[in-house]
This record gives structure tokens, C-alpha cells and sequence, in this order.
């Protein structure tokens, strides 16, 4: 199904983040099925943010308002629901929606990998328009193998601009 266009006048920032996911593990769900991959509701942010937190991102996303203040300068931001209706998956990006793309976050609850999940939350934000440059950081284990089943590769013309701390 392809994506809605994207908003023209989009006060998102420019900035890079990170795509990471933590290899520490987090017992929030047993392992149930993922049904619905879909936009993020607003709703379900706090889930977001508990399952955020426990894969290691609270240094980056801060509080539950800070979340909220991402996903809305965010394009797109997207969840990934077990049959029980939780959070079990997350991802966001920031995009033009013509030329460029930024995956910012990508992470799954440790319960819910290998399953696909993944490569279902990557999937919905790009969407099917080949058109698209996507870019990101892959700098943990396994992220450059998981990334080149999706197509990207690693490129030598990025520069980046790290922030401070």
C-alpha cells in the first residue's frame, strides 16, 4: 500500500540520529505473534517510550514529552503490535518524501526478533518508492548484515556533523 504524501511544510529537523538497538534484554512480553505493523497513535507512546528505555535509547529520546516532541517532528513513525494489542516494536523517520530519507530508530523488543519484524517496521516507512535515497547509522552488531538484506550498502560520500554532549 504506498504511503500518504508527506506534509510540505514539516518543521522537522535536519539533524542525523542514530539507529541502534541495545543487546541487553528486556522480559516485557512473551513471545506472541506480531499482527499489525501501522503509524504510531498517540496513545501508545508511553509504551514507546517503557520499550525505548528498557533497549537502551532514554539517553537519546529523555522524557515521555520529549518522545512525544520526536514522533511529532517526525514524518513517520511507526509500531508494531502483538495479538495482545502491545508495543513490541518501533521505528521513525524523517523524509522529504521525494528525494530523501533518514531512518532515525529502529528497534524490537528482544522477545519479538528474528521474525521478520524488523524488516516489516523498515518496510512500512519507506514505503514502495524506490526514488527515495535512505540513509542511516548502523554502528551495532549485526546492523550491517540486517541493513544489506533491505538493499542499503555501505556508502563512502556520507559526512556527519556528531552532536554535543
Amino acid at each position: 500500500m504506498p504511503r500518504p504524501p508527506i506534509p510540505r511544510n514539516s518543521s522537522a529537523p535536519a539533524g542525523r540520529r542514530s539507529w541502534t538497538t541495545s543487546r541487553a534484554t528486556w522480559s516485557g512480553h512473551e513471545r506472541r505473534p506480531v499482527t499489525q505493523v501501522r503509524d504510531v497513535a498517540p496513545h501508545e507512546l508511553p509504551a514507546v517510550w517503557r520499550l525505548l528505555c528498557a533497549q537502551g535509547w532514554a539517553h537519546r529520546i529523555g522524557s515521555p514529552a520529549d518522545l512525544a516532541r520526536l514522533v511529532a517532528a517526525s514524518q513517520r513513525s511507526v509500531v508494531a503490535l502483538n495479538d495482545q494489542g502491545q508495543v513490541v516494536g518501533f521505528a521513525r523517520a524523517i523524509t522529504d518524501g521525494l528525494s530523501n530519507g533518514y531512518l532515525s530508530i529502529v528497534v524490537v523488543d528482544p522477545a519479538c526478533r528474528r521474525q521478520g519484524l524488523g524488516t516489516r517496521l523498515v518496510q512500512h516507512l519507506m514505503g514502495e518508492d524506490a526514488s527515495i535515497t535512505w540513509v542511516l547509522r548502523a554502528g551495532r552488531e549485526g546492523a550491517e548484515a540486517f541493513f544489506s538484506r533491505l538493499g542499503f550498502r555501505v556508502s563512502t560520500v556520507a559526512m556527519e556533523r556528531p552532536r554535543q554532549r
